[in-house]
């Protein structure tokens, strides 16, 4: 929901702080996470005590028309609460609700070294399809990515 743009925009900004997980280096505002809630693409978030704590957020793979049903993806958790389960239980959500959406497809990219979300993705049956050497430049150092995907 719209009302969750400032809980994910801050929740992504501790992401992009820790360097971990995106490339992104400008810290995004409410207005910013508010022009992904496009009614296409599925947007989950996790509560705990009414609070937004973690969330997955879908947006478009490619421009091209054959690729409409694959969509992209971003999970991301509160720095506090990282490995309690908020992220598998946002993925989980997001599968059924993807698929309902008409996607046929999920993919993402992942850092090598972020294990975390490594093991999360997998656990939910997604599988990695390759790497991606120097993908792109995080504060002037090449990195590669892992390519995951599942199929819907």
């Amino acid at each position: 929901m719209l009302t969750d743009a400032a809980a994910i925009a801050h929740i992504y900004n501790q992401g992009i702080a820790d360097r971990h997980s995106t490339f992104e280096t400008r810290s995004r505002t409410a207005q910013d996470v508010e022009a992904w809630f496009d009614g296409v693409h599925p947007i989950m978030v996790v509560e705990e005590d009414s609070q937004v704590v973690a969330f997955v957020s879908t947006s478009s793979y490619r421009a091209r028309e054959c690729y409409a049903g694959v969509a992209e993806f971003s999970v991301y958790v509160k720095r506090d609460v990282r490995g309690t389960g908020a992220g598998k239980v946002a993925m989980q959500a997001l599968i059924p609700v993807a698929r309902q959406a008409g996607f046929w497809k999920l993919l993402s990219r992942v850092f090598p070294e972020n294990t975390a979300s490594r093991a999360l993705l997998r656990s939910v049956g997604f599988r990695e399809v390759g790497t991606y050497e120097k993908h792109a430049q995080l504060e002037g150092v090449w990195r590669d990515v892992v390519i995951v995907e599942m199929l819907l």
